[in-house]
């Protein structure tokens, strides 16, 4: 999403978003080439347009990149205190496997693949340890357009 003159209609954000997301939000997205391919993920704030955090890339899929996002995102709000901010993503798949707090990859588990098995087990044990209040909502893309934080390169 441009960043453009901010939008006249609203004071919370610099981003032209529906009047139905809040812009105190971070949006997460993932981008992966091929799948499995170098897979990457970022969150970008809605109130500044700014990327608050990118990982990758390194070999892995989409979901896997969506769900490790979510999770990303809310420990750093843990972290800072942020527990009321809402995390937007378009993958109903990370937001279902979040919620049971296991990631149901089918990912062949390699040598190549060890490495972000290693940060998925990290991140099934941070939320089987954790309890958070940040709502998660699903991004509607066909409503709203694109998630503010995807990658352009459909």
């Amino acid at each position: 999403m441009k960043i453009t003159n901010p939008p006249t209609n609203r004071h919370d954000t610099v981003l032209p978003l529906p009047l139905e997301v809040r812009a105190d939000a971070w949006a997460v997205d993932a981008a992966c080439s091929g799948n499995p391919g170098p897979m990457e993920y970022q969150a970008i704030d809605l109130a500044t347009g700014a990327r608050v955090f990118h990982f990758g890339p390194v070999k892995g899929t989409n979901n896997i990149g969506e769900f490790l996002a979510i999770v990303h995102a809310l420990a750093l709000m843990q972290q800072q205190g942020l527990h009321d901010k809402t995390i937007y993503s378009d993958s109903y798949n990370a937001i279902l496997w979040v919620n049971k707090r296991q990631c149901k990859t089918k990912l062949e588990r390699t040598p190549q693949t060890e490495q972000l098995y290693q940060i998925i087990a990290r991140a099934e044990r941070w939320l089987q340890t954790h309890q958070w209040r940040n709502p998660i909502i699903k991004w509607e893309t066909q409503k709203w357009g694109e998630v503010p934080a995807d990658f352009g390169r459909k």
